[in-house]
């Protein structure tokens, strides 16, 4: 099966000159899915993972699907004032301006093994503050799996720069 044909393409969104990656045309498609999770859990079964961190908001979908498949528990990375309780904080550079990634302080718990999962690597901005916010929680972060990467972005770069190993289930060149 071509995971990759199951993706749409949407030109001009958010903003002109940018091919939007939607990937809930790949979420609808049962057998699809579930060679998209198999995917990203297969490099990482049996490795001692703890918990599954999951990037808002398609990294939620992903994320829960790979950690009930791992037996592990899930840890929600959210954007500024969205979750209830004492966070831990992350800020990081945008393209025109900053954001903040949060969370809870009982999220993990020191030495856990987490892997990070999201939809999409582009520049690597949001999982770099994800890696550094995991690491400031206290887990050893062991890993991070997206379904698509935007190679010419370099976001893969960045993130092994960071010493954490990244799997992407395939590339679209162009942005």
């Amino acid at each position: 099966m071509d995971l990759k044909a199951l993706v749409r393409t949407i030109p001009d969104y958010p903003k002109p000159g940018i091919m939007f990656r939607d990937i809930t045309t790949l979420l609808r498609h049962p057998v699809g899915f579930r060679k998209t999770v198999d995917e990203l859990v297969q490099p990482f079964a049996g490795t001692g993972i703890n918990r599954v961190a999951g990037i808002e908001a398609r990294g939620f979908i992903l994320g829960g699907a790979v950690a009930h498949q791992l037996s592990v528990g899930f840890v929600p990375i959210r954007k500024r004032g969205k979750l209830p309780w004492q966070t831990f904080s992350v800020e990081y550079e945008l393209e025109y301006g900053r954001d903040e990634v949060h969370v809870h302080i009982d999220s993990v718990e020191k030495g856990d093994r987490v892997l990070l999962v999201d939809d999409l690597l582009a520049t690597g901005g949001t999982a770099c503050a994800g890696v550094r916010l995991l690491r400031e929680a206290g887990a050893r972060v062991i890993g991070c799996a997206f379904v698509i990467e935007l190679p010419e972005l370099k976001g893969a770069q960045r993130l092994r720069a960071l010493d954490v190993p990244v799997r992407t289930l395939f590339g679209f060149e162009g942005h």
